[in-house]
């Protein structure tokens, strides 16, 4: 089974803290769009003919784009690829497009699956990190999806940002209970360089981030959403029973896919590649014919590594078996003594073969995965 993910580097405005590419001009729309049907075609032996089990079209936002322009990437998928009977195809999509001809429209042309950008219900808090939704809107859009054929979506929502009191998180998250969101992912706030966010802060326009609020505010989310029968399966992830994103768990299982747009990421396995993060130099590059990525040999070292990031990640988190499979005896033995020690710290749970995180060792994630990697 393999995945595909469809970069649409189109947005209305610029949020804030956001990092990802994308452009608020639709200038190039047309040609991006040819380009990506392009590298559609040009990209159908990557995933050397294994069964596409999900489709999933971010960006940007997907939902800016016209019926035909999404239709004729749908066509071109299920022309160079295989395709299996029960597929999940996700579009991202802000709640400002949400319309009921348009869930119909999508619906149509296969997509089963919506991501609807909410972040806050606070309309201070959306104008902070310039959101054009409202609060109102927000909530119409998923009563307006639930209302459609659309039945499976989860909403983004974001947590850990100055004007976000613990009172006012809680408030957020007992309202998205009320509406029942059959999945939800919340993100801690971060300061990425580059972004509206990171020159605010430098300025002292904005405050800055809190990493205690952020806690905090995750312990509050995880209890709430746990005791509310949802199904904590991955940090930031949060899935009523049946309502896992089957794609984004494929990232996290190191499943293959092909990633195409402009900065689009693919993984077979053994490589690693992205495409240019650039609109015009992407669509030039595929219109001359000429390479559009840099491409890495991933090395034993790095698959190792990469998959104790996304495995420990996880509610089922990783096996040690595996690893001893992989790594020389040395290896295996330093990463033995590491376990140990912060099993005894009690960031992790050793459970026979397998490895998970504490609820304490879900706050520090990222340094646990660190201090275990091979260097």
């Amino acid at each position: 089974m393999a995945g595909i993910y469809v970069h649409i580097p189109f947005c209305s405005q610029a949020c804030y803290y956001c990092d990802f590419h994308f452009s608020t001009s639709l200038r190039t729309k047309q040609r991006v769009i040819n380009s990506i049907n392009k590298e559609l075609i040009l990209q159908k032996g990557y995933l050397k003919s294994q069964l596409i089990k999900t489709i999933y079209f971010g960006g940007g936002t997907p939902s800016l784009i016209d019926l035909d322009s999404l239709q004729s990437i749908m066509k071109t998928i299920g022309n160079n690829f295989r395709l299996a009977k029960e597929l999940e195809i996700t579009i991202e999509a802000n709640p400002e497009d949400i319309k009921e001809e348009t869930l119909l429209s999508w619906s149509n042309i296969g997509f089963n699956r919506i991501s609807l950008g909410v972040q806050a219900l606070n309309d201070k808090h959306l104008e902070y990190m310039n959101r054009i939704h409202s609060v109102k809107q927000a909530e119409i859009a998923i009563k307006t999806i639930q209302k459609s054929k659309i039945k499976n979506f989860s909403i983004d929502l974001i947590y850990g940002y100055p004007l976000l009191k613990n009172q006012e998180w809680i408030y957020t998250l007992q309202q998205i209970l009320k509406l029942k969101v059959p999945h939800i992912s919340c993100y801690c706030l971060s300061v990425e360089k580059s972004t509206p966010l990171y020159f605010f802060i430098k300025k002292g326009t904005y405050k800055k981030l809190s990493s205690e609020t952020g806690k905090q505010q995750f312990l509050i989310t995880r209890k709430i959403l746990v005791k509310n029968g949802y199904d904590h399966y991955e940090i930031s992830n949060f899935a009523q029973p049946g309502y896992r994103s089957l794609h984004n768990t494929s990232y996290w299982n190191k499943i293959d896919y092909l990633g195409v747009g402009p900065s689009a990421h693919s993984f077979n396995g053994t490589t690693r590649q992205w495409n240019l993060k650039n609109n015009i130099k992407y669509c030039e590059m595929i219109e001359q014919d000429m390479c559009f990525y840099e491409k890495e040999e991933l090395n034993y070292k790095n698959l190792i590594n990469e998959y104790i990031l996304t495995r420990l990640r996880t509610k089922e988190g990783f096996n040690k078996k595996y690893l001893k499979d992989q790594m020389n005896n040395l290896e295996f033995k330093q990463l033995v003594e590491a376990l140990n020690k912060l099993e005894c710290k009690k960031l992790i749970k050793q459970q026979d073969s397998t490895v998970v995180l504490t609820e304490e060792g879900m706050l520090v994630a990222d340094s646990i995965s660190e201090n275990l990697f091979l260097i």
